[in-house]
């Protein structure tokens, strides 16, 4: 592929612990957890002890990081006495049960629910983004939503370089964001599809094979889903932004893995597609893949497995002289959520 088409990987921040750390996983057996185990040996992170916990019925299994292992704690009665770091992924409810319990223990928690994202106590970080907000080492951090993650990235270097005025985001969001029950689902229902055989639909309230659903999470009163509110606030707030117009539509897609958004939107001051190009090129954690003409440009199946935010379709949108529209594109368990977590661990903790 020509290296003009696509940016070798910097992988965020490239930062690196190097003294030996005591690292929790709260969730250790679910997606994210499981991403977040490979990651942490992945990046090298020295562990001197590694613990892993979650609910009571996955208790005893054993799991690891590279070439440590642990057995699974029972959460709710695990004592985290002693660990320097613990990477929650176990649900919101779980982590306003548990986080301050092993923060009060001298853990510093890095959640990756949506329990604490806008509790303006607590730093809701992407360290490429808003690293300033990780100062004077906060002992509970949370992880942004993985939609979010992979916006504020692609917009970050833009807003810099020429302002942000408004903003419209349609998500295409991957099943393996909703967990791997729904990654069973969608192999099955296709599965059934294919052998002309049903398969009833319980993770989702349509099928979710060769089909499309302009629904993520919960409805509210007025029709925005929890999702598309997520979206919302907390690009506000990581940008700095507090009265930026957002629009939001959030779908899911027939896909196992990796978020896409299509995304438009009007800058303070003119910006020329190429030169939005460049700014996007240099900017650490992105890989930028954008020439239509070679049909080259991102798609889940490239993203997945990669710690990059990949953008494409970088053009202007002829329905505003200020106007910019990209293709934005990354792994929902790895940027989105376990990659972005780690990092903002190596930050804390450098």
């Amino acid at each position: 592929m020509d290296a003009q088409l696509a940016d070798t990987s910097r992988s965020g921040t490239g930062r690196r612990l190097t003294r030996p750390v005591s690292v929790g996983v709260v969730g250790a057996t679910g997606n994210v957890g499981t991403m977040m185990l490979r990651v942490l040996a992945e990046r090298g992170v020295p562990i001197r002890e590694l613990r892993a916990f979650a609910s009571s019925r996955s208790a005893g299994r054993t799991v690891a990081s590279g070439s440590h292992e642990a057995v699974v704690e029972d959460l709710a009665t695990a004592d985290p006495t002693g660990l320097d770091v613990a990477l929650f992924s176990a649900g919101a409810e779980r982590a306003r049960e548990h986080a301050a319990r092993f923060v009060d223990a001298g853990v510093t928690v890095i959640d990756n629910s949506s329990a604490f994202r806008m509790d303006p106590g607590v730093p809701l970080a992407v360290p490429e983004v808003n690293p300033g907000a990780l100062a004077g080492s906060p002992r509970l951090v949370a992880n942004p939503n993985c939609s979010t993650i992979q916006l504020v990235v692609a917009l970050k270097p833009i807003l810099d370089a020429a302002g942000l005025e408004h903003l419209h985001v349609t998500t295409f969001q991957a099943v393996s964001g909703t967990g791997q029950a729904a990654m069973v689902e969608l192999q099955e229902q296709a599965h059934g599809v294919l052998e002309s055989t049903d398969v009833e639909p319980e993770v989702y309230p349509h099928p979710i094979a060769f089909n499309v659903l302009p629904h993520c999470d919960t409805f509210d009163a007025h029709g925005v889903t929890g999702e598309e509110r997520k979206v919302q606030r907390e690009t506000r707030r990581i940008l700095d932004l507090p009265d930026l117009p957002v629009g939001v539509t959030c779908v899911r897609v027939p896909v196992f893995n990796a978020h896409s958004e299509a995304v438009h939107l009007r800058t303070s001051r003119p910006l020329a597609a190429s030169e939005a190009r460049d700014l996007l090129r240099a900017a650490p954690g992105i890989r930028v893949l954008d020439d239509p003409a070679a049909d080259a440009y991102p798609t889940p199946l490239q993203a997945a497995g990669s710690d990059d935010v990949w953008i494409g379709r970088i053009r202007a949108d002829d329905a505003d002289p200020n106007g910019l529209a990209m293709f934005v594109v990354a792994d929902n368990l790895r940027k989105g959520a376990a990659t972005n977590a780690v990092q903002v661990l190596e930050a804390l903790l450098d």
